[in-house]
Protein backbone atom coordinates (compact mmCIF):
# COMPACT_ATOMS: atom_id res chain seq x y z
CA UNK A 1 0.00 0.00 0.00
CA UNK A 2 1.68 3.19 -1.06
CA UNK A 3 1.79 5.96 1.65
CA UNK A 4 0.29 10.02 0.57
CA UNK A 5 2.75 12.38 1.02
CA UNK A 6 1.29 15.09 -0.60
CA UNK A 7 -0.23 15.75 2.54
CA UNK A 8 3.10 16.72 4.39
CA UNK A 9 6.24 18.66 3.28
CA UNK A 10 9.21 16.87 2.26
CA UNK A 11 12.47 18.51 2.20
CA UNK A 12 16.07 16.80 2.03
CA UNK A 13 19.05 17.75 0.31
CA UNK A 14 19.99 16.13 -3.50
CA UNK A 15 23.82 15.52 -3.91
CA UNK A 16 25.14 14.17 -7.33
CA UNK A 17 28.82 13.52 -6.69
CA UNK A 18 30.54 13.30 -10.37
CA UNK A 19 34.55 13.79 -10.91
CA UNK A 20 34.50 17.45 -12.26
CA UNK A 21 31.19 18.96 -10.04
CA UNK A 22 29.30 18.03 -7.33
CA UNK A 23 25.35 18.82 -8.12
CA UNK A 24 23.37 19.76 -5.07
CA UNK A 25 19.19 20.30 -5.25
CA UNK A 26 17.71 21.17 -1.87
CA UNK A 27 14.35 19.85 -2.48
CA UNK A 28 11.45 21.32 -0.95
CA UNK A 29 7.77 20.27 -1.75
CA UNK A 30 6.28 23.70 -0.67
CA UNK A 31 8.59 25.58 -3.99
CA UNK A 32 8.10 24.94 -7.26
CA UNK A 33 11.20 22.80 -8.46
CA UNK A 34 12.17 26.21 -10.10
CA UNK A 35 12.34 28.31 -7.22
CA UNK A 36 14.45 25.26 -5.33
CA UNK A 37 18.32 26.25 -4.21
CA UNK A 38 20.27 24.33 -6.47
CA UNK A 39 24.14 24.76 -6.98
CA UNK A 40 26.97 23.75 -9.19
CA UNK A 41 30.47 23.15 -6.77
CA UNK A 42 33.62 21.78 -7.74
CA UNK A 43 33.67 18.40 -6.91
CA UNK A 44 35.34 16.87 -3.56
CA UNK A 45 38.34 15.07 -5.82
CA UNK A 46 38.72 18.10 -7.31
CA UNK A 47 38.89 20.32 -3.74
CA UNK A 48 41.08 17.36 -2.15
CA UNK A 49 43.58 17.57 -5.41
CA UNK A 50 43.80 21.20 -4.72
CA UNK A 51 44.71 21.12 -1.37
CA UNK A 52 47.37 18.35 -1.39
CA UNK A 53 48.95 20.69 -4.26
CA UNK A 54 49.12 23.32 -2.07
CA UNK A 55 50.67 20.78 0.51
CA UNK A 56 53.55 20.28 -2.44
CA UNK A 57 54.44 23.15 -3.74
CA UNK A 58 54.84 24.39 0.28
CA UNK A 59 57.08 21.16 0.62
CA UNK A 60 54.87 20.00 3.30
CA UNK A 61 54.31 16.01 4.39
CA UNK A 62 50.52 15.04 4.27
CA UNK A 63 48.37 12.79 6.10
CA UNK A 64 45.29 11.25 4.63
CA UNK A 65 42.03 10.66 6.90
CA UNK A 66 38.46 10.66 7.12
CA UNK A 67 36.47 8.38 4.64
CA UNK A 68 36.96 6.59 1.34
CA UNK A 69 36.07 8.35 -1.67
CA UNK A 70 36.08 9.40 -5.14
CA UNK A 71 39.92 9.25 -6.79
CA UNK A 72 40.64 10.64 -10.27
CA UNK A 73 42.66 14.27 -9.97
CA UNK A 74 42.68 13.47 -5.75
CA UNK A 75 44.83 10.26 -6.69
CA UNK A 76 46.64 12.44 -9.20
CA UNK A 77 47.77 15.15 -6.90
CA UNK A 78 48.84 12.24 -4.19
CA UNK A 79 51.12 10.18 -6.66
CA UNK A 80 52.61 13.73 -7.41
CA UNK A 81 53.40 14.54 -4.14
CA UNK A 82 55.21 11.31 -3.37
CA UNK A 83 57.20 11.78 -7.01
CA UNK A 84 58.22 15.31 -5.45
CA UNK A 85 60.04 13.37 -2.51
CA UNK A 86 57.29 14.44 -0.35
CA UNK A 87 55.96 11.67 2.47
CA UNK A 88 51.84 10.87 2.11
CA UNK A 89 50.74 9.07 5.32
CA UNK A 90 46.98 7.86 5.58
CA UNK A 91 44.87 5.77 7.52
CA UNK A 92 43.27 2.67 5.86
CA UNK A 93 39.81 4.00 5.09
CA UNK A 94 41.22 7.44 3.46
CA UNK A 95 44.29 4.79 1.59
CA UNK A 96 41.47 2.67 -0.39
CA UNK A 97 40.36 6.19 -2.14
CA UNK A 98 43.02 5.31 -3.97
CA UNK A 99 43.37 1.91 -4.26
CA UNK A 100 41.28 -1.25 -3.03
CA UNK A 101 44.92 -3.59 -2.56
CA UNK A 102 46.36 -1.50 0.10
CA UNK A 103 49.26 -3.25 -1.10
CA UNK A 104 49.33 -1.72 -3.70
CA UNK A 105 49.00 1.70 -1.93
CA UNK A 106 51.87 1.04 -0.07
CA UNK A 107 54.05 0.43 -2.79
CA UNK A 108 53.24 3.87 -4.12
CA UNK A 109 54.91 4.82 -1.25
CA UNK A 110 52.16 5.86 0.96
CA UNK A 111 52.67 4.96 4.63
CA UNK A 112 49.67 3.38 6.38
CA UNK A 113 49.26 4.33 9.96
CA UNK A 114 45.98 3.60 12.82
CA UNK A 115 43.73 6.82 13.33
CA UNK A 116 45.21 7.53 17.07
CA UNK A 117 48.79 8.15 15.27
CA UNK A 118 47.31 10.69 13.03
CA UNK A 119 48.00 13.87 15.63
CA UNK A 120 51.39 12.68 16.53
CA UNK A 121 52.42 13.59 13.08
CA UNK A 122 53.90 16.73 11.75
CA UNK A 123 52.09 16.97 8.01
CA UNK A 124 49.24 18.81 6.69
CA UNK A 125 45.86 17.05 7.93
CA UNK A 126 43.79 16.16 4.64
CA UNK A 127 39.97 15.10 5.49
CA UNK A 128 38.94 12.77 2.39
CA UNK A 129 34.77 12.43 1.85
CA UNK A 130 32.90 12.61 -0.71
CA UNK A 131 30.34 14.77 0.93
CA UNK A 132 31.59 17.92 3.30
CA UNK A 133 28.40 18.36 5.14
CA UNK A 134 29.96 21.18 7.39
CA UNK A 135 31.13 22.84 4.15
CA UNK A 136 27.39 22.78 2.65
CA UNK A 137 25.63 23.37 5.79
CA UNK A 138 27.93 26.57 6.36
CA UNK A 139 27.67 27.58 2.95
CA UNK A 140 23.32 27.40 2.58
CA UNK A 141 23.72 29.57 6.42
CA UNK A 142 24.81 31.96 4.72
CA UNK A 143 21.86 32.62 2.82
CA UNK A 144 19.64 31.98 5.82
CA UNK A 145 18.57 28.42 4.56
CA UNK A 146 18.35 25.68 7.29
CA UNK A 147 19.85 22.66 6.56
CA UNK A 148 18.20 19.41 6.24
CA UNK A 149 18.37 16.30 7.68
CA UNK A 150 17.38 13.93 5.13
CA UNK A 151 20.27 13.36 2.07
CA UNK A 152 19.62 11.43 -1.46
CA UNK A 153 23.26 11.45 -2.59
CA UNK A 154 24.78 10.03 -5.84
CA UNK A 155 28.24 8.50 -6.34
CA UNK A 156 30.05 6.35 -8.66
CA UNK A 157 31.01 2.93 -6.86
CA UNK A 158 32.72 0.22 -8.35
CA UNK A 159 33.17 -1.77 -5.88
CA UNK A 160 35.53 -3.43 -3.60
CA UNK A 161 37.52 -5.59 -5.92
CA UNK A 162 41.00 -6.02 -4.65
CA UNK A 163 41.39 -9.41 -6.46
CA UNK A 164 39.88 -8.52 -10.24
CA UNK A 165 39.34 -5.85 -12.28
CA UNK A 166 36.88 -3.22 -11.43
CA UNK A 167 35.51 -2.64 -14.13
CA UNK A 168 34.73 -6.89 -14.89
CA UNK A 169 33.44 -6.98 -11.03
CA UNK A 170 31.18 -3.76 -11.75
CA UNK A 171 29.54 -4.87 -14.54
CA UNK A 172 28.78 -8.17 -13.42
CA UNK A 173 26.50 -7.19 -10.60
CA UNK A 174 25.03 -4.93 -13.43
CA UNK A 175 24.05 -7.96 -15.57
CA UNK A 176 23.03 -10.38 -12.59
CA UNK A 177 20.42 -7.88 -11.19
CA UNK A 178 19.02 -6.83 -14.46
CA UNK A 179 18.93 -10.81 -15.66
CA UNK A 180 16.83 -11.34 -12.04
CA UNK A 181 14.39 -8.65 -13.81
CA UNK A 182 15.59 -5.47 -11.86
CA UNK A 183 14.28 -1.76 -12.34
CA UNK A 184 15.52 1.53 -11.84
CA UNK A 185 14.56 0.88 -8.38
CA UNK A 186 16.57 -1.93 -7.75
CA UNK A 187 19.41 0.57 -7.76
CA UNK A 188 18.24 2.68 -4.81
CA UNK A 189 19.57 1.51 -1.16
CA UNK A 190 18.31 3.10 1.75
CA UNK A 191 19.99 0.99 5.26
CA UNK A 192 20.32 -1.96 2.22
CA UNK A 193 23.91 -1.32 0.70
CA UNK A 194 25.66 -4.16 -0.47
CA UNK A 195 28.86 -4.55 1.16
CA UNK A 196 30.95 -4.21 -1.87
CA UNK A 197 29.92 -0.39 -2.11
CA UNK A 198 32.40 0.65 0.38
CA UNK A 199 32.31 4.19 -1.12
CA UNK A 200 27.78 4.05 -0.75
CA UNK A 201 28.73 3.12 3.08
CA UNK A 202 31.31 5.93 3.18
CA UNK A 203 28.85 8.37 2.52
CA UNK A 204 25.72 6.77 4.75
CA UNK A 205 28.45 7.11 7.81
CA UNK A 206 28.51 10.72 7.03
CA UNK A 207 25.03 10.98 6.06
CA UNK A 208 23.18 8.34 7.72
CA UNK A 209 19.94 7.08 6.59
CA UNK A 210 20.72 8.89 2.99
CA UNK A 211 19.70 7.30 0.38
CA UNK A 212 22.24 6.34 -2.21
CA UNK A 213 22.60 5.60 -5.90
CA UNK A 214 25.40 5.10 -8.47
CA UNK A 215 25.76 8.66 -10.39
CA UNK A 216 24.78 6.75 -13.87
CA UNK A 217 21.70 4.98 -13.05
CA UNK A 218 20.49 8.83 -11.13
CA UNK A 219 21.36 10.38 -14.20
CA UNK A 220 19.48 7.58 -16.35
CA UNK A 221 16.37 7.98 -13.98
CA UNK A 222 16.26 11.86 -13.86
CA UNK A 223 16.44 12.05 -18.18
CA UNK A 224 13.75 9.94 -17.96
CA UNK A 225 11.60 13.30 -16.51
CA UNK A 226 12.29 15.01 -19.13
CA UNK A 227 9.09 15.83 -21.12
CA UNK A 228 10.54 14.23 -24.27
CA UNK A 229 11.16 10.84 -22.82
CA UNK A 230 9.54 8.27 -24.99
CA UNK A 231 9.68 4.65 -24.30
CA UNK A 232 11.41 2.30 -25.11
CA UNK A 233 13.82 5.21 -24.83
CA UNK A 234 17.76 5.14 -25.37
CA UNK A 235 19.58 7.68 -22.18
CA UNK A 236 22.84 8.88 -22.90
CA UNK A 237 24.72 10.60 -20.34
CA UNK A 238 28.00 12.07 -21.50
CA UNK A 239 29.59 13.40 -17.76
CA UNK A 240 33.22 15.11 -17.13
CA UNK A 241 34.20 11.29 -16.33
CA UNK A 242 32.13 8.49 -17.83
CA UNK A 243 29.67 8.03 -20.24
CA UNK A 244 26.68 5.80 -19.73
CA UNK A 245 23.70 4.90 -22.01
CA UNK A 246 21.01 2.38 -21.40
CA UNK A 247 18.01 1.60 -23.66
CA UNK A 248 14.96 1.74 -20.62
CA UNK A 249 11.65 0.50 -20.70
CA UNK A 250 9.11 2.12 -18.25
CA UNK A 251 11.90 1.34 -15.24
CA UNK A 252 13.22 -2.15 -17.08
CA UNK A 253 17.04 -1.86 -17.82
CA UNK A 254 17.28 -3.27 -21.15
CA UNK A 255 20.79 -2.64 -22.05
CA UNK A 256 23.37 -0.63 -20.62
CA UNK A 257 26.88 0.64 -21.97
CA UNK A 258 29.79 2.69 -20.28
CA UNK A 259 32.79 4.13 -21.28
CA UNK A 260 35.58 6.90 -20.44
CA UNK A 261 34.29 10.11 -22.31
CA UNK A 262 37.86 11.27 -23.12
CA UNK A 263 38.00 8.53 -25.41
CA UNK A 264 34.37 9.19 -26.89
CA UNK A 265 34.08 10.67 -30.41
CA UNK A 266 30.66 11.63 -32.42
CA UNK A 267 30.96 8.97 -34.95
CA UNK A 268 32.79 6.40 -32.44
CA UNK A 269 29.51 6.99 -29.73
CA UNK A 270 26.80 7.23 -32.56
CA UNK A 271 28.46 3.69 -33.50
CA UNK A 272 28.34 2.27 -29.83
CA UNK A 273 25.21 3.32 -29.45
CA UNK A 274 23.33 2.12 -33.06
CA UNK A 275 25.19 -1.40 -31.84
CA UNK A 276 23.70 -1.23 -28.51
CA UNK A 277 20.23 -0.99 -29.85
CA UNK A 278 20.94 -3.65 -32.17
CA UNK A 279 22.61 -6.28 -29.43
CA UNK A 280 25.80 -6.42 -31.48
CA UNK A 281 27.80 -4.10 -28.55
CA UNK A 282 29.49 -6.58 -26.49
CA UNK A 283 31.35 -6.36 -23.19
CA UNK A 284 34.39 -7.72 -24.14
CA UNK A 285 34.82 -4.75 -27.65
CA UNK A 286 34.23 -1.72 -25.13
CA UNK A 287 36.48 -3.75 -22.28
CA UNK A 288 39.52 -4.02 -24.49
CA UNK A 289 39.06 -1.24 -25.53
CA UNK A 290 39.39 1.08 -21.77
CA UNK A 291 36.01 1.04 -21.32
CA UNK A 292 33.85 -0.11 -18.38
CA UNK A 293 32.10 -2.53 -19.95
CA UNK A 294 28.14 -3.69 -21.75
CA UNK A 295 25.61 -5.42 -21.82
CA UNK A 296 22.62 -6.35 -23.42
CA UNK A 297 19.49 -7.91 -22.50
CA UNK A 298 17.68 -7.40 -24.98
CA UNK A 299 18.17 -5.73 -28.23
CA UNK A 300 15.31 -3.10 -29.73
CA UNK A 301 16.86 -1.35 -32.98
CA UNK A 302 17.37 2.01 -33.69
CA UNK A 303 13.79 2.13 -35.44
CA UNK A 304 11.96 0.62 -32.68
CA UNK A 305 13.21 3.74 -30.02
CA UNK A 306 10.35 6.45 -28.63
CA UNK A 307 13.12 8.74 -28.38
CA UNK A 308 17.06 8.96 -27.70
CA UNK A 309 17.59 11.77 -25.04
CA UNK A 310 21.33 12.66 -24.16
CA UNK A 311 22.43 14.79 -21.09
CA UNK A 312 25.49 15.69 -19.37
CA UNK A 313 27.82 18.82 -19.63
CA UNK A 314 29.93 17.05 -22.22
CA UNK A 315 26.88 16.14 -24.19
CA UNK A 316 28.30 18.80 -27.40
CA UNK A 317 30.03 15.61 -28.39
CA UNK A 318 27.10 14.43 -29.57
CA UNK A 319 25.58 17.83 -31.53
CA UNK A 320 26.68 16.88 -34.87
CA UNK A 321 25.32 13.38 -34.32
CA UNK A 322 23.37 11.42 -37.03
CA UNK A 323 20.83 9.36 -34.61
CA UNK A 324 18.16 12.09 -34.54
CA UNK A 325 18.94 13.50 -30.55
CA UNK A 326 17.08 15.41 -27.97
CA UNK A 327 19.05 17.01 -25.50
CA UNK A 328 17.59 16.61 -22.37
CA UNK A 329 17.43 18.89 -19.26
CA UNK A 330 14.53 18.37 -17.01
CA UNK A 331 12.46 20.52 -15.56
CA UNK A 332 14.79 22.65 -17.73
CA UNK A 333 18.22 22.59 -15.77
CA UNK A 334 20.64 19.82 -17.67
CA UNK A 335 23.46 19.84 -14.71
CA UNK A 336 20.77 18.80 -12.28
CA UNK A 337 19.54 15.52 -14.18
CA UNK A 338 21.34 13.51 -11.40
CA UNK A 339 19.85 15.31 -8.59
CA UNK A 340 16.07 15.11 -10.39
CA UNK A 341 16.59 10.88 -10.41
CA UNK A 342 17.76 11.10 -6.98
CA UNK A 343 14.40 13.46 -6.21
CA UNK A 344 12.45 11.13 -8.27
CA UNK A 345 13.68 7.86 -6.34
CA UNK A 346 13.19 9.41 -2.93
CA UNK A 347 10.10 10.23 -3.57
CA UNK A 348 8.99 7.15 -5.02
CA UNK A 349 10.78 5.66 -1.82
CA UNK A 350 8.79 7.69 0.91
CA UNK A 351 5.44 6.84 -1.62
CA UNK A 352 6.41 2.99 -0.89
Amino acid sequence: MQKDISMYSMRFLAIDVGMGTQDILLYDSRQNIENCVKMVLPSQTRIIAHQVADATRSKQDIVLVGETMGGGPSTGAVKRHIEAGLTVYATEKAALTLNDDLDKVKEMGVVMINEDEEHELNAARIRMCDVDKQALEKALSFFGVKFPDKFAVAVQDHGYSPDTSNRIFRFDYFRRIIEAGGTLDSFVYKGNIPDRFTRMKAVERTLPGALLMDTGFAAIRGALLDEAASYPCLVVNIGNGHTLASVVDGKKLLSLFEHHTHQMTTAGLDDYLKRLCEGTLGFREIFDAGGHGCYVGEAVGLENLGSILVTGPNRSIMRRSALGVRFAAPFGDMMLTGCFGLMDAYLNYARN
